[in-house]
């Protein structure tokens, strides 16, 4: 009888164990922190506000918000500008247990690890202190500490499987919304409207009148959409073959897509590539100015400020303004009654805003360029190849960099190219030296002036990404060269007084540049706009201020 073999397999589940832990700091200029590790990572935001962007899905991040992302997840941190975020970053590994397992046992996977979805729970905060409490003691003094750092990590674990299993349970409930989410994030897979109909908890024919009703589209119109505004994204940035495009927005051959896209724009892919683009929305101002450079006025801008680059040639005499604090709603549907052909936005600005690209799509191709990771040439140029203006581009930038060598030979002459310039900017907050961008690009880089020593090695580093350095009063001396040229940004109520601290201080008083009255002062507006027109005019600025042709 001892033989007889029992016909259930026991089946035992892996063991969890923290392999990291970091605590996360935004700082003004270092706003973005990307996240791809080999290993499950729970975000644990202590404190200020952002956003985690996915390369499916964009997250509204508070204090005591959590989320846990896959393996080998690529996702993108924002901090929000006002709130700075401190989060907590703690990678997740499992392992079997090395005892010998009884024949026919079954080793299960964890339900919460093994998830290729991210899971996200907005607020938490049982969850965030047990991990701020394991990064406190991440370093345990003892066994004793040890054992409560091992019941602490499966604590989380313990809080992560009953959040999971309540946010399952709720995401069971029909919603057309939610039918509508997985359609804009998922329409590179096989979708039908049974399965939609059967998420939004209707009959399939009943479904597609509430989906017109919402989206003014059919669902079968809604996933051409979004199939097709992706396919042209990926020929605008050249990603590959036709049939590689066509696999990766969801059709089974190039020879499908090609249907598909002349039936929604009456041309080819091979003659879309070559077409130009007349109406085009722009999601933050400074690329609106690159747009007005290139002869195309923007059908739309979407952003949270009125200004733009406003000279005789430039000034815009049609362009639809959207305050970005606008709903989602409403922003799709002028960039719908627009006609909008094309999206242009910094990657930035869309996880800052809080606008998921999925719910954009359907309206026009979205053309993402980063904002801090290029500068302002390569801005024009994409812009440029995007709307077949590139030759118009190069000449213009030809012809500058013709204007920044004469305006170099002007100023090399004067005693401002023989002594250390620093750019200080002075705001309500803080306190920044300036690097490789807004006026430090003309002063250090059009004009060949010296930067600070730890100014110069960080634009050796990291070239136009540089933006600038947070410094405290105290340290001022350490940057602050013969001659200074001070920006101040007013606070909210319009007041400088806040620079008062500054120019009143010991630290300030004591600088050479202060006691031989070398310090100039330049206006905001004039000089930290970052686009192709305002570095135009700023090089004409700075060579009447050095030359003293003002």
């Amino acid at each position: 009888m001892n033989n007889l073999v029992s016909e259930w397999a026991e089946s035992h589940f892996p063991l969890y164990t923290a392999d990291s832990i970091h605590s996360l700091y935004s700082t003004s200029n270092l706003r973005l922190y990307k996240i791809k590790e080999s290993l499950s990572v729970l975000l644990a935001i202590a404190g200020g506000k952002g956003m985690l962007r996915t390369e499916e899905q964009t997250y509204e991040l508070v204090e005591g918000s959590v989320l846990l992302l896959p393996a080998h997840c690529l996702a993108s941190l924002t901090a929000d500008i006002q709130q700075p975020i401190h989060a907590y970053k703690l990678l997740i590994s499992t392992r079997e247990q090395e005892r010998a397992m009884p024949a026919g046992a079954m080793i299960r996977k964890s339900e919460v690890l093994s998830n290729a979805d991210v899971l996200f729970f907005p607020y938490e905060p049982a969850i965030v202190a047990n991990v701020e409490e394991l990064y406190v003691h991440r370093l345990p003094v003892s066994e004793v500490r040890h054992v409560q750092n091992q019941i602490k990590l499966h604590q989380i674990i313990l809080q992560l499987l009953e959040n999971q299993d309540e946010k399952l349970a709720t995401s069971d409930q029909p919603s057309m919304e939610r039918s509508i989410a997985y359609l804009e994030n998922h329409y590179h897979e096989k979708i039908t409207s049974e399965q939609l109909a059967a998420m939004a908890g209707v009959s399939r024919s009943h479904y597609s009148i509430l989906f017109r009703k919402l989206t003014i589209f059919s669902p079968n119109e809604y996933l051409s959409r979004l199939r097709v505004h992706r396919a042209k994204e990926l020929l605008m940035t050249g990603s590959g073959s036709l049939r590689e495009i066509a696999l990766k927005v969801g059709y089974k051959d190039e020879f499908y897509l090609s249907r598909r896209f002349k039936q929604h724009t009456g041309t080819s892919p091979s003659s879309y590539i070559h077409s130009e683009i007349q109406r085009v929305a722009v999601l933050g101002i400074p690329y609106a100015s690159h747009l007005l450079l290139l002869g195309l006025e923007p059908a739309v801008t979407i952003s949270d400020s009125g200004e733009y680059v406003n000279t005789a040639e430039l000034e815009p005499q049609t362009m639809m303004f959207i305050d970005v604090n606008s709903s989602s709603e409403q922003v799709k549907t002028v960039l719908l009654q627009a006609n909008t052909e094309l999206i242009i936005t910094p990657k930035e600005q869309l996880q800052e805003y809080g606008l998921d690209p999925g719910y954009l799509r359907v309206v026009a191709p979205i053309l993402e360029i980063s904002w801090m990771e290029l500068g302002w040439k390569e801005h024009l140029r994409l812009i440029a190849q995007a709307i077949q203006k590139s030759e118009r581009a190069e000449q213009w930038l030809a012809a500058f960099e013709k204007e920044e060598q004469a305006a170099r030979l002007l100023v090399q002459q004067t005693a401002f190219a023989k002594e250390i310039l620093t750019i200080l900017v002075i705001k309500p907050e803080e306190l920044l030296v300036y690097g490789a961008r807004n006026v430090g690009y003309v002063m250090y880089q059009s004009l060949g002036l010296q930067p600070p020593a730890i100014i110069e090695q960080e634009m050796k580093k990291r070239g136009d990404q540089f933006h600038s350095i947070p410094i405290e009063l105290s340290e001022l001396e350490q940057y602050a060269g013969p001659q200074i040229l001070v920006i101040i940004f007013q606070d909210e109520k319009g007041s400088i007084a806040h620079s008062e601290s500054i120019f009143n201080s010991s630290y300030w008083k004591q600088l050479s540049a202060v006691q031989q009255n070398r310090v100039y002062h330049l206006d905001r507006d004039e000089w930290i706009p970052y686009n192709p027109v305002s570095i135009h005019l700023q090089l004409q600025r700075a060579v009447a201020l050095f030359t003293g042709n003002q």
